[in-house]
């Protein structure tokens, strides 16, 4: 790991009655790098993202971004600090345009909260939001009502609002899922060069191992709420743990 901490979590624990869905979890991330969380389903990974962009509250533990304690805070305000996260299943505005979504994510930016669409259509605001189309490659689909473009560009809307909030540590939920096959590396290939040129540490859930061998430099393997290993891709993917109880595949 190299680059100054943005992110410190500190024996982080999350119970759900008697279910342990975080476990002691220690981690540094540090500036700019490049995060993939692997692990079978209910292994915390979305918990630990939860926990983080404070959508769950933990039960003990502390998490720290750039140096500020975020337990306590609301969602909100951790993204106004530059929390910023996708989601699995795209959370965008089905009626609206693509512009008209960017829009409104690019004006909660603005002191926490939304305007109406009058307010927000400043020429400043759309000319940026104009040029995030470009970054994303989907300017094509800018007037389009956004529940009528293909999957693969409403994903990379929900990603494309979320940078629209200056994001300095961005978490992206199974950015690939529901993306044929064929498109995924194109996808990825887009988002990625998108967030380096704005040097924002990325984290992100994956289930497909092509995807976290081809783009996490480094990466974080769950089980059972805690975390089983950490450290380069060749190395985790490679750890026998790991096989057995995440990926498993055998060693050949």
């Amino acid at each position: 790991m190299t680059g100054s901490p943005v992110l410190e979590v500190r024996r982080l624990t999350k119970l759900f009655d008697q279910v342990v869905a975080a476990r002691d979890i220690d981690v540094t991330i540090a500036t700019e790098e490049v995060v993939s969380i692997i692990g079978a389903n209910g292994a915390g990974k979305t918990t630990f993202v939860n926990l983080v962009t404070g959508y769950t509250h933990p039960s003990g533990g502390s998490i720290r971004f750039r140096g500020q304690e975020l337990v306590g805070l609301p969602p909100r305000e951790i993204t106004r600090l530059g929390v910023c996260r996708s989601f699995q299943v795209p959370q965008v505005f089905s009626t609206m345009s693509v512009l008209e979504n960017l829009m409104i994510a690019h004006g909660l930016s603005d002191r926490g909260r939304g305007a109406g669409l009058s307010a927000l259509a400043s020429r400043d605001r759309v000319e940026a939001c104009a040029e995030l189309l470009s970054v994303y490659r989907i300017e094509a689909y800018r007037d389009r009502p956004a529940a009528l473009v293909p999957q693969g560009v409403r994903k990379l809307l929900d990603i494309a609002m979320a940078t629209a909030r200056e994001a300095t540590l961005l978490f992206l939920d199974e950015p690939t899922s529901g993306i044929a096959t064929e498109e995924k590396f194109a996808v990825m290939d887009i988002v990625m060069a998108a967030l380096a040129e704005r040097k924002a540490t990325v984290v992100f859930i994956e289930h497909d191992i092509d995807i976290v061998e081809r783009y996490g430099r480094r990466v974080l393997a769950f089980h059972e709420g805690g975390i089983l290993a950490d450290g380069p891709a060749a190395d985790v993917l490679g750890d026998a743990r790991v096989r057995e109880h995440v990926t498993g595949r055998r060693r050949a």
